[in-house]
């Protein structure tokens, strides 16, 4: 059984930072790509960004370029997004997602999916 928790969200005001952790459990991750996607009250879930594990590749999204980073520590299977300059319009429940089927951009092609974390950025 695969499971993924997501912690670190919280409230900041806007051009804070906050790190987000995914720590995946079940089965080694080590072959997978990992996403980040974030889903605001009334909209729909969207891509943040992915890594994946064997190549080390990163993307993300152009709204979060330069201010997210995704990064990893393999001897606790967790994946870390560190947000910096964040905005108001970051504000939204975060999700990790796991062994896309597809391409990973893609929230349908995710096989696993973590709980999320609520992150709010004031003005």
């Amino acid at each position: 059984q695969v499971q993924l928790v997501e912690s670190g969200g919280g409230s900041v005001q806007a051009g804070g930072s906050l790190r987000l952790s995914c720590v995946a459990s079940g089965r080694t991750f080590r072959s997978t790509t990992m996403g980040w996607f974030r889903q605001a009250p009334g909209k729909e879930r969207e891509f943040v960004g992915f890594h994946t594990w064997s190549t080390g590749t990163t993307y993300y999204a152009d709204s979060v370029k330069g201010r997210f980073t995704i990064s990893r520590d393999d001897a606790k299977n967790t994946v870390y997004l560190d947000m910096n300059t964040l905005k108001p319009e970051d504000t939204a429940v975060y999700y990790c997602a796991a062994n896309p089927r597809g391409v990973p951009t893609l929230k349908r092609t995710y096989e696993h999916w973590g709980q999320g974390t609520q992150v709010t950025v004031s003005s």
